[in-house]
């Protein structure tokens, strides 16, 4: 198995929870069907949009059966594990190994003590062993972030690791990894306010939050880069830094929400203790996403 077919615009859905803090399953397969109905490459369910790190394994195991359910083969399925040991991420790749999965997309370990480069390896060196679908590692974690070489190391040395999604704000150390990325691996961008650029330098697509608030519009961005039109590419990039801008917090998963809701699909609540949108934000969120859907309609015309 390998990341082939997985490239361009994959969202990491969110999670809709209740008030009470339970999963709202019906919500959940709303969200799945706003997403196909955006024409999105992929999807990804249990990443940090998706509120993956407060996710119990049965809970990710249900959210899993229901997107490939609801997906039926159309589109790859990427499954978020946000686990702090290594026991724990292979036992979250076991639970779906009865399903359809493209890709596991995987977090180093986030609490407070940091592994070496060498505990690191280990660490994917048992996971990829523990499975056969293919690794993308998430690179996220500010305390825990992984960097170039030892990334094109993991690449080069385990055929299971066969991605990196690039997730620090710095476009240089994206495309210094690119320059080396081993042939057959695939470097998707998650740095939200540069995805213009990040297409521009060739990278394979993205797994970030701006996808899954406003899929149709990066879909717009991701073929206008494409085809090479760069005057309507920076239109959009502009457009979608100001969104950004506006949900870019410490409650970025509930502001996902907010604007998928005001698209008029219900995403839920977050979980807590993650606060809800509040009134300042909402009134930003909805002057900008009113100004960006506007390219989501080009993208329409244009595929018409």
């Amino acid at each position: 198995m390998n990341l082939d077919h997985v490239n361009g615009i994959i969202p990491p859905i969110v999670t809709p929870f209740t008030k009470e803090g339970e999963i709202d399953e019906a919500a959940f397969r709303n969200i799945v069907k706003f997403n196909l109905s955006k024409n999105v490459h992929g999807v990804c369910v249990g990443g940090s949009s998706g509120e993956g790190h407060t996710l119990t394994i049965e809970e990710f195991t249900r959210l899993m059966e229901i997107c490939v359910e609801e997906v039926n083969g159309r589109i790859p399925v990427l499954a978020g594990i946000i686990a702090n040991s290594t026991r724990d991420a292979i036992r979250r790749a076991k639970a779906i190994s009865h399903l359809s999965i493209q890709g596991l997309q995987v977090t180093p370990v986030h609490y407070v003590f940091k592994p070496d480069d060498e505990a690191t390896f280990a660490h994917f060196k048992a996971l990829t062993e523990a499975t056969d679908v293919p690794v993308i590692i998430y690179n996220v974690v500010p305390w825990n972030y992984l960097s170039p070489a030892l990334l094109v190391r993991l690449m080069k040395e385990l055929p299971g690791v066969q991605g990196v999604k690039q997730s620090a704000g710095d476009l240089k150390l994206m495309a210094d990894l690119m320059l080396n990325v081993p042939e057959g691996c695939k470097v998707y961008s998650a740095i939200d306010a540069l995805l213009y650029p990040s297409f521009a330098i060739g990278c394979h697509g993205t797994i970030a939050a701006n996808p899954a608030a406003v899929p149709g519009v990066c879909i717009a961005l991701w073929n206008a880069v494409q085809r090479g039109d760069h005057k309507l590419a920076r239109e959009i990039h502009e457009a979608l830094l100001r969104f950004w801008n506006t949900i870019y917090a410490d409650n970025l998963p509930a502001n996902i929400k907010t604007a998928i809701r005001l698209q008029g699909t219900e995403a839920g609540l977050p979980r807590m203790p993650m606060p809800a949108t509040s009134a300042a934000q909402l009134a930003n969120i909805e002057r900008e996403l009113k100004n960006v859907l506007r390219y989501e309609d080009v993208s329409q015309s244009a595929a018409a």
